[in-house]
């Protein structure tokens, strides 16, 4: 992951840079984003609401509340969807830790660009040679910058108020472009550049492409036709968390901090463990200290360096992992590292497709979420949400273009005990 100096002077320069990571934080007074919330209800796209059957809790049948909504346009990847998700979760307490009590929504409507910019020229140029270009540069410059050149030397803050490009943030609500104003370079075809074949590479050829159409006509694993049932009015709602505005940045580390190993960065990793009351924090620390758990260290470690986080972006990039230990992390921990965090996440249940790390939610989000609640010790008890989403925006079958489809994505759940971050006394 390339990293860049925040600031201009030597000095500043060799203490903190930055990463690819966008990092959202809660705020009480309104940004930019006019759309992206932790807490409150959700705020649907175009105003169509999804099936309550995905908010629906696995365990006990209850809606759930509404943890996180966030704007996630990305049209450097997809210029013409319109994207949303969502993050929502079971507050009954016999349900905790249980699977289907956090679930994932991803909102989309696809457009079709213009027939004419979709058809190959018949005087169409030659392909150009491009040349090769850093693909982490290109990723973050795609989703938060609107001018790559001048970044170091623009105001970090990625919700400026001047006029942004199609990169936009994906935090950032936008007026949707019209999707036929978008180009595409024509297609070219591979047989020209070939020479003649003789009849054996022929036939072999003809083998080799219909045995690929065989694999290819296989249908992918097919999910169960969605129970549409309309989305309740609020009174039937459980009552939401309070409501913040997210405010976003980069991820600026300090690449020799001071307290890498030390107590007080733990200390930021189970802030919301010491808020619920279950122990003080001297015994969270000295219960920890029996424990070898190098992964927990390093996650509490890169959170304590800002830790007012509530969620980490960065579509196709790698999960903070709480744990390797736990059916979650050993996902992504035996997986070699590639684009995507690792390619064991389950495949999408509605195309097939694989799925690709797009955000996290960090325990700070629980602290936030949970700050007017009085009842002690009953709050959400995980260290991590790892969301993962089709690596090609599948919309939902059934929907026509045009118009808005949800599809239910991959939650994963690190909790706090499954994680093997145990306490003792």
């Amino acid at each position: 992951m390339q990293q860049q100096s925040l600031d201009s002077s030597d000095e500043e320069s060799e203490q903190q840079t930055t990463t690819n990571v966008m990092l959202g934080y809660a705020s009480k007074e309104p940004t930019e984003d006019g759309f992206s919330q932790l807490g409150g209800y959700p705020t649907w796209l175009d105003s169509k609401a999804a099936s309550a059957t995905l908010a629906t809790c696995k365990v006990c049948n209850a809606y759930m509340v509404l943890l996180l909504q966030l704007n996630t346009d990305l049209p450097e990847h997809f210029p013409t969807h319109e994207r949303r998700l969502y993050v929502f979760g079971c507050k009954n307490r016999a349900c905790r830790k249980k699977p289907g009590t956090i679930r994932g929504i991803r909102g989309v409507k696809l457009s079709q660009p213009s027939a004419l910019s979709s058809q190959p020229s018949k005087n169409a140029p030659p392909p150009r040679d491009i040349p090769p270009t850093n693909p982490s540069q290109n990723l973050s410059d795609a989703l938060f910058t609107s001018n790559p050149s001048t970044h170091a030397n623009q105001n970090p803050n990625p919700f400026s108020s001047e006029p942004l490009s199609s990169n936009s943030n994906p935090f950032f609500s936008t007026p949707t472009a019209n999707p036929t104003s978008y180009s595409h370079q024509p297609l070219q075809s591979s047989l020209a550049s070939k020479p003649p074949q003789k009849l054996e590479e022929n036939a072999e050829s003809l083998r080799s492409t219909f045995a690929q159409k065989a694999r290819l006509s296989t249908p992918p694993p097919q999910s169960p036709a969605l129970e549409r049932i309309p989305w309740p009015p609020r009174f039937e709602l459980p009552p939401a968390y309070p409501t913040y505005h997210i405010d976003g940045d980069y991820e600026s580390l300090d690449p020799s901090p001071r307290s890498t190993s030390s107590k007080s960065a733990l200390s930021a990793g189970i802030a919301s463990e010491t808020r619920n009351g279950k122990q003080s924090e001297k015994d969270d620390l000295d219960g920890y200290e029996s424990t070898s758990d190098t992964t927990f260290l390093r996650f509490a470690s890169r959170l304590a360096q800002n830790p007012e986080q509530v969620l980490r972006y960065e579509f196709r990039g790698q999960p903070l992992l709480y744990s390797k230990s736990d059916p979650v992390g050993r996902l992504f921990a035996s997986s070699a590292p590639s684009a995507g965090g690792g390619s064991r996440m389950p495949t999408c249940e509605n195309c097939g497709s694989k799925r690709v790390f797009e955000m996290q939610l960090t325990p700070q989000a629980i602290t936030e979420l949970e700050a007017e609640d009085l009842k002690i010790g009953e709050g959400m008890e995980w260290g991590t949400l790892i969301v993962g989403v089709c690596e090609r925006d599948c919309g939902e079958k059934g929907v026509s273009e045009g118009e808005v489809g949800y599809v239910e994505e991959w939650v994963g759940c690190q909790w706090e005990e499954e994680a093997g971050v145990k306490k003792s006394g």
